[in-house]
C-alpha cells in the first residue's frame, strides 16, 4: 500500500546522498529494497485459543520444508551470492526448502488460514502472530527440541508463552525510536515532539511516520503524558475512547507529515535528502545514515519506546515437522542469527550472533543487541484485541464494570481515516 505524502523534490541532493548511503549500507541495501512492510488491512476477530499438541520426539527430515515469509528473511544466494543460509541448511538436512514472501501481514495471515495450503511454518510479526495463535493456526514449539533456543533474549523468548506453552522462535527484534536531524532539530525529550499539534506545526511538511496501525501505539505514548485522564496503560490495548483519541491526535499530525514510509528506504531517503528532519524509525536508519555521514540520532523519549518481534511459528497443518525443527535450531543459531541481522538491518534474536568478530564493529551495540536493560523497557508489540488481553492469544477476563478494548480492525479503520482520508 504507497502511501501519499509531500514528494521530495531536491533530486541532486538526493542523489548524491543515496550514493554515499548505498556504499554505507553493504549487504543490509535488501531492506530498502524489500522493506519489511507494516501496512494492513482489516481482519475479524480472532477466536479463542484452543488446546495444541505439542511435538514430543523428532524423526528423520521429510525431505521438504513449505515457509512463508518477509522479503529478506529466507536467503539463497540468489540476490547476493555471498548471502545464503538455505543451501548449506539444504545440504546438511535434505529438507529442500520452498517459499512464499508476502508483502504485507494481511496477505501473510490469509495464507496462514487458508486450509487448502500447507505451509509447513511462518516469520511472523507481532500483528499476525497474536492471530494465529487465537485461530489455532499454529501450535506450541517444544523448545527442548530447538538446540539453542535458550541461547535467545529471555525477553524475546517469553512474548510468545501462553500458560506456559511457548508458541514461536525469536528470529529477529528492533525498537521504535524517536528520530532527528540533530543540525535542525534539539533532542527531543518526548514524543510530544512528534504529536503535539504546536510542536508538530514547527516542522510541518519535515515530519516522517512509519505506515502501520501499530504506529498509533506512538500516539497512544504520548496522550499517556499529555492526558492522564485516559488512563492510557498499554499502548496496544486501548479502549474506544482512547483509540479515539489517539485517532485525533493522527488527524491532526497529518498536515504536516511528509511522508508515511512502508519501505525503509523511503525514510533513509526523507532524511538523507533534507526533506525530514524528525520522525518515527528504526535504529536501522540511524545507522545507515551515520554511516553516510548524515547527523541523524535516535533518541528515547520520556513515555519510553515501542518494539516488534518477528518470530517462526509452526503451522497446524504442517506436513514437514521434523524438518521444520531442524529449520528452528538453524535459524536460531549464532552464524545464522548474524547473516540474517546483516542482510537484514535488524537485530538479531542470539546475541552470541555478536561474539568475535561476526558482525562488524559497532553494530551491535548501534542496534542495542544483549542490552537487557533496554530490552526490558521496551514496549514490545502484540496485536490489539477487543478482549484486552496484553498478550495475543491469552485469555482475558471480563469484569463487571471494565472498559472493553478495540480490535485490530478498529486500529486499521482509524489509521486509514486518520492518516489516508
Amino acid at each position: 500500500m504507497r502511501l501519499t505524502g509531500t514528494r521530495l523534490t531536491n533530486t541532486r541532493l538526493l542523489d548524491g546522498v543515496r550514493a554515499k548511503v548505498l556504499a554505507a549500507l553493504g549487504t543490509t541495501a535488501v531492506l530498502g529494497a524489500a522493506g519489511l512492510v507494516a501496512c494492513s488491512g482489516g481482519e475479524d476477530e480472532p477466536g479463542r485459543v484452543g488446546v495444541a499438541k505439542v511435538a514430543s520426539t523428532l524423526g528423520p527430515g521429510e525431505g521438504v520444508l513449505n515457509l512463508v515469509t518477509l522479503p529478506g528473511y529466507i536467503e539463497n544466494g540468489g540476490n547476493d551470492p555471498r548471502v545464503d543460509w538455505v543451501t548449506p541448511f539444504e545440504e546438511r538436512t535434505g529438507c529442500k526448502i520452498g517459499w512464499k514472501v508476502v508483502t504485507t501481514p494481511h496477505e501473510m495471515a490469509d495464507l496462514m488460514r487458508d486450509g487448502g495450503r500447507h505451509y509447513d511454518g511462518v516469520a511472523a510479526p507481532p500483528e499476525v502472530a497474536g492471530r494465529l495463535i487465537a485461530e489455532n493456526q499454529v501450535v506450541p514449539v517444544n523448545t527442548d527440541l530447538v538446540d539453542g533456543y535458550k541461547k535467545l533474549e529471555p525477553t524475546l523468548r517469553g512474548l510468545l508463552e501462553r500458560d506456559d506453552r511457548y508458541f514461536g522462535v525469536p528470529y529477529v527484534w528492533g525498537s521504535n525510536l524517536l528520530v532527528h536531524d540533530a543540525r535542525s532539530v534539539l533532542q527531543p525529550s518526548s514524543w510530544a515532539a512528534l504529536f503535539d499539534p504546536d510542536q508538530a506545526r514547527r516542522y510541518s511538511g519535515e515530519l516522517v511516520m512509519r505506515d502501520s496501525p501499530l504506529s498509533i501505539a506512538e500516539a497512544a505514548l504520548y496522550l499517556k503524558g499529555a492526558e492522564p485522564d485516559l488512563d492510557v496503560a498499554d499502548p496496544y490495548s486501548l479502549t474506544p475512547e482512547q483509540l479515539a483519541a489517539a485517532g485525533r491526535v493522527l488527524k491532526e499530525q497529518r498536515p504536516h507529515v511528509a511522508e508515511y514510509w512502508e519501505l525503509p528506504a523511503d525514510a533513509v531517503s526523507a532524511f538523507a535528502a533534507g526533506g525530514a528532519v524528525l520522525g518515527q524509525a528504526w535504529p536501522y536508519h540511524v545507522d545507515v545514515l551515520n554511516r553516510a555521514s548524515q547527523p541523524v540520532r535516535g533518541a528515547v523519549p520520556a513515555e519510553g519506546v515501542t518494539g516488534w518481534m518477528d518470530a517462526w511459528m509452526i503451522s497446524s497443518r504442517a506436513q514437514h515437522p521434523n524438518c521444520m525443527y531442524q529449520w528452528l535450531q538453524w535459524t536460531a543459531s549464532a552464524d545464522v542469527q548474524q547473516q540474517v541481522a546483516e542482510w537484514t538491518g535488524v537485530a538479531p534474536a542470539n546475541p552470541q550472533a555478536c561474539s568475535g568478530d561476526r558482525l562488524r564493529p559497532g553494530f551491535c551495540s548501534a542496534y542495542r543487541v544483549g542490552d537487557r536493560d533496554y530490552l526490558e523497557s521496551v514496549i514490545f508489540a502484540h496485536t490489539p484485541r477487543a478482549d484486552c488481553g496484553r498478550k495475543p492469544g491469552e485469555d482475558a477476563e471480563e469484569k463487571p464494570g471494565e472498559a472493553k478494548c478495540t480490535s485490530y480492525a478498529d486500529w486499521t479503520r482509524t489509521w486509514i481515516e486518520s492518516t489516508k482520508l
